[in-house]
């Protein structure tokens, strides 16, 4: 069947004739790159995921991060596996090749993660960390803090962490209570805790990179008055030479239902006073810096969830061509031999449904991906503003509803294997164990649900829906007659959410937040509906223009997964919208006590 991983056609198909990303090529800053090199890394990525990465997914889930005399032990393959990343250059695909990277685009970066979080998304997550703040170095630090603290990041030889939740403010990070006291000389010193920090304590590396969100002691309340301070785990001088242990110490392990091999601690910042932390870019613009590397996370979750959705689905294909069990509805005869069960219509269901999912939400992540390279590099000023404003409004559509939907494909997954699935013998379980964090971290699916109806489609007089839909109308403006159901019902719903977000300006005036956004979830529902649904189209439609030249089994099963998308997932979408249309309000009304004892 090929890679337990992904089904590598699938991969190429997507970005080389769905999205074209051999333009980039075209372009400076990928000057000498075409889709041969982008290949290559893939190949390699995924050679790197299958030898390292997935063959310790199990033992790090079965032996989870714990302490030994005050230290973090993690299986040895966690470090073997995270050292050949780094040494393949993986810390540093997406930074330019000034800084020491590889200067990949972003969206063939991104699309590398993606094959290592398949294989083992708990172990990709310590890489994926540091990358990121070492990204958000990049934009923000100074020259030192790049040299001494991003540079190593990129290197792999120092491990990053974000550090926003608290306590008792979880999500709410206007109530982040963590302080920051000025001192004299003009460095700060920090005072506070941080809770479920994922890689917060292990032995790995020769550092640890907190990016620490806190309130210097004097400013505003509420998310505007707080900073961003990078707080490594040991000393680094201007030199960039590590000296003692900073006052960051480890207050506790987090044991988790899924993601197990990925340590998440509960941090206390400053219990001796003495914990120094730097100023990242301006005090007070902590929530705006931080926000380079929670969209840069919101975008992986929402690839970690796809491809945990899509390793379920292909180990699930795999057992259904392998297992047989009962015998076909026209055939009773019980002395005939048993079927396999992907010859039961249930299971084809269910692995049809699966792939929709699971491939849907790749492109869109892959799109999504993609609107990065161009906000960063397209030559022209206007390409490069429209990018940025669909990547806005795209962002908690490729958290929300990947991690929603593929979620989702994970359960059917342990569906198609039966009484197998629920077992430890099998790895669909732990799959969906791993799949069912990806709807709460990096801001739960609601909260990216009230973010994009209250205000990302709001946002700057609309622009980024208006940029949407203009994809939306692109997408069916070419569909031939046997596609043109499929592009009506995709026009239908557009205009119906464009009418949904004209009621909720309304009612935000005449009713409140409360009401006005009670239905943002179905919101959310329809929008990414409407996303994948147009990116599916455009799977047909390539799919369809090759077969013109030689049709196969890959090209017709692209195209009947999209006919059942359009068919049996687009209703639901319909559905959803009519909801928010109505605002009939029950979700709003209904009073504490009415919930019962």
């Amino acid at each position: 069947m090929g890679s337990p991983l992904m089904n590598q056609r699938h991969q190429m198909f997507l970005l080389d004739d769905v999205l074209d990303v051999g333009r980039l090529g075209h372009w400076s800053a990928f000057a000498g790159q075409d889709r041969d090199d982008w290949a290559a890394v893939l190949a390699s990525a995924h050679a790197l995921a299958v030898q390292y990465f997935a063959p310790h997914h199990r033992l790090g889930d079965v032996q989870e991060p714990h302490l030994h005399e005050g230290k973090v032990v993690l299986p040895a393959a966690v470090e073997t596996a995270l050292s050949a990343y780094a040494s393949a250059g993986f810390n540093a695909a997406a930074a330019p090749v000034a800084q020491g990277g590889m200067g990949l685009p972003y969206v063939i970066a991104l699309a590398s993660d993606g094959l290592f979080m398949a294989a083992n998304i708990a172990t990709s997550g310590y890489a994926l960390l540091t990358r990121g703040a070492a990204h958000l170095l990049l934009a923000h630090g100074s020259e030192s803090q790049i040299r001494r603290f991003a540079k190593p990041l990129l290197e792999g030889r120092y491990f990053g962490t974000m550090c926003l939740s608290e306590p008792q403010a979880g999500s709410s990070l206007g109530d982040v209570s963590t302080r920051a006291v000025l001192q004299p000389d003009g460095s700060y010193r920090l005072e506070g805790s941080k809770m479920w920090i994922s890689g917060g304590e292990h032995e790995m590396g020769e550092n640890i990179i907190h990016l620490v969100l806190a309130r210097v002691v004097g400013d505003a309340p509420g998310v505007r008055g707080l900073s961003l301070f990078v707080v490594p785990r040991l000393h680094v001088d201007a030199a960039g030479c590590l000296g003692a242990r900073n006052d960051v110490h480890l207050a506790g392990l987090n044991h988790k239902l899924g993601q197990r091999g990925i340590v998440n601690t509960f941090l206390k910042f400053g219990e001796q006073g003495q914990c120094h932390g730097e100023l990242i870019g301006e005090r007070g613009g902590g929530l705006a810096a931080m926000f380079h590397m929670m969209n840069e996370a919101r975008i992986g979750v929402g690839m970690g969830a796809t491809m945990s959705g899509m390793a379920s689905y292909r180990y699930a294909l795999r057992y259904a061509r392998e297992r047989r069990q009962g015998r076909s509805l026209e055939q009773r005869d019980p002395t005939q031999p048993q079927i396999l069960i992907i010859e039961h219509v249930e299971v084809r269901r269910l692995l049809l449904r699966q792939r929709a999912l699971v491939e849907g939400a790749h492109a869109l992540c892959l799109f999504a991906g993609l609107q990065v390279d161009i906000k960063a590099h397209a030559p022209e000023a206007s390409t490069r503003q429209r990018a940025a404003a669909l990547l806005d409004l795209l962002t908690p559509i490729v958290k929300a509803w990947s991690a929603e939907f593929c979620v989702q494909a994970s359960d059917h997954a342990i569906q198609v294997l039966g009484g197998y699935g629920y077992t430890r013998e099998y790895p669909v379980e732990l799959y969906w164990r791993d799949n069912r964090l990806n709807p709460i971290h990096e801001g739960t699916n609601g909260i990216q649900a009230i973010d994009l109806l209250g205000r990302k489609v709001l946002q700057d007089d609309g622009v980024g829906l208006k940029i949407m839909l203009d994809f939306l109308r692109d997408s069916c403006a070419d569909a031939p007659s046997p596609w043109q159901p499929f592009a009506t019902t995709l026009m239908a719903l557009g205009e119906a959410i464009q009418r949904a977000v004209m009621l909720t300006k309304q009612r935000l005036k005449s009713s409140g937040p409360v009401r006005a956004l009670a239905d943002a979830h179905d919101f959310m529902i329809a929008c990414g509906h409407c996303v994948v649904g147009a990116l599916w189209l455009r799977q047909a439609l390539v799919a369809e223009r090759l077969a013109s030249k030689g049709d196969d089994v890959f090209l017709s099963g692209k195209r009947k997964t999209a006919q059942y998308f359009w068919q049996h997932e687009l209703p639901d979408a319909t559905a959803a919208i009519g909801r928010v249309l109505a605002g009939q309000g029950s979700v709003a009304d209904v009073q504490d006590a009415e919930f019962g004892e």
